[in-house]
């Protein structure tokens, strides 16, 4: 598979998962807890291959964008603190409803500037063929990616 194909598509799972959070009742704690489990787990290992493989190979072959990369890690590094954060939080507790907010805004800054400005020009350094075998390595990785945000290299960046 596409390496950006596949990124973007973790992108749409996790995005469809922040409107049922944003759609669920203010009561529905239950529902809100197990959704936000599910965003703790594809973020997680989303950030983890793309700090272990994708950004490494786009680095290289684009490395006018290195200023890209770094930003993204610092902008994992935020997330993935967030993550950990609500894996330890009742969705009882006031903070909890606006926590997913600030990290559902923060996301999708992030994927908006991936998905419009630096995919593009990762796609055309990198080619199809190349694409194709970073989404095998992406794919095959993600069984073995930590479940757990403090984990994931830019979580001690």
């Amino acid at each position: 598979m596409d390496a950006i194909v596949l990124l973007k598509d973790d992108h749409a799972t996790v995005e469809k998962l922040f409107k049922e959070f944003e759609q669920a009742g203010d009561r529905a704690y239950k529902t809100k807890r197990q959704i936000a489990d599910k965003v703790i787990e594809e973020l997680t290992i989303h950030a983890w291959i793309e700090e272990k493989i994708f950004y490494p190979a786009a680095r290289e072959a684009v490395p006018e964008t290195g200023d890209h990369v770094l930003e993204s890690v610092e902008e994992h590094h935020v997330v993935l603190w967030m993550l950990s954060e609500l894996a330890g939080l009742d969705p009882k507790d006031e903070r909890f409803d606006a926590k997913m907010t600030v990290l559902i805004e923060n996301v999708r800054h992030h994927v908006e500037e991936e998905e419009q400005e630096w995919f593009p020009q990762v796609r055309a350094a990198l080619g199809r063929n190349r694409l194709a075998e970073i989404g095998d390595q992406l794919e095959a990785a993600k069984p073995a990616a930590p479940r757990d945000p403090l984990k994931v290299p830019s979580a001690d960046a």
